[in-house]
């Protein structure tokens, strides 16, 4: 059997295997669909419930809470440009996928990357399975969602939810390994719990990497949103590519700008979620 051969028969036995588990556990997957179409539409609803002028007013008074006055008022500015521009429901969609898909993201890989950095082993194991989660092209994620969990934000919660997990899991982990030996060794001195050593001397050393992870991972969303918009996921990623699809260059520029004020706002008030007090930098 030649390597052509070989290829052929691993290629029929993954579409076998994939068919195998799309009939014998079709109901298992819709109730999953069911379960993350109706997490990402709470939030939606959520979103929805007020006017766009109250979400730019309450984001606006974050963003002066925690980075400044002047990038308060403009984010309040940018984020009234998107009515402005007939985008705010695409808008909305967005924020909602890329809330939705990153809490998820969160609730997964924070405790795994905290347990990672009390067990190296864990760590060890978890860092090519990271790796091959980075490198592989993110296009390649919707495939098995498209087959599973067909067309929809339920595919694209999925395959944004696997891009945004690798940044908070790694640099949890790296945080739970930042705590000075020093410390470490005066709280098991003072007779600590391993509770109260992860409450007051792990957790406090490890914030600021688990607040950078969180950023990434918003990050990362963002990115996976716009190209999950093949897949029908709604929001400004579908907006573009049914505007590529129609030549509509106007339509798709105006979208780009939209998720440019998004990520750039939300990139921001994460940066800044962990700093309080005078000493914060102002925008």
């Amino acid at each position: 059997m030649n390597d052509t051969d070989l290829i052929s028969a691993f290629d029929g036995w993954m579409d076998d295997a994939l068919a195998h588990l799309t009939d014998s556990s079709s109901q298992v997957f819709t109730a999953i669909q069911g379960g993350l179409e109706g997490f990402y539409g709470a939030i939606l609803w959520l979103l929805d419930l007020t006017p766009f002028y109250v979400v730019a007013l309450a984001i606006g008074l974050l963003g002066w809470r925690l980075v400044g006055w002047r990038f308060g008022g403009l984010a309040a500015v940018a984020l009234a440009a998107c009515q402005l521009m007939n985008l705010w429901p695409e808008t909305i969609g967005t924020l909602a996928l890329v809330i939705a898909a990153t809490l998820l993201a969160l609730a997964a890989a924070i405790p795994a990357g905290i347990l990672s950095g009390y067990v190296p082993a864990l760590d060890r194991l978890a860092a090519p399975v990271l790796d091959l989660v980075q490198t592989l092209p993110p296009y390649i994620y919707l495939l098995p969602g498209i087959a599973l969990l067909g067309y929809g934000p339920a595919t694209a919660l999925v395959s944004t939810l696997v891009v945004a997990i690798p940044p908070a899991f790694r640099l949890s982990s790296l945080g739970m390994r930042m705590a000075p030996i020093e410390y470490i060794e005066l709280g098991m001195a003072t007779g600590m719990t391993r509770w109260q050593m992860f409450a007051k001397i792990r957790l406090p050393f490890a914030l600021p990497s688990i607040m950078a992870g969180i950023n990434q991972s918003l990050m990362m969303a963002f990115g996976m949103v716009v190209i999950a918009g093949i897949v029908g996921s709604g929001g400004l990623g579908q907006t573009i590519y049914d505007a590529i699809r129609k030549l509509d260059i106007a339509k798709s520029i105006d979208a780009a700008i939209a998720i440019v004020i998004l990520t750039m706002i939300l990139d921001r008030l994460s940066q800044s979620a962990d700093r309080s007090g005078p000493g914060r930098r102002k925008a």
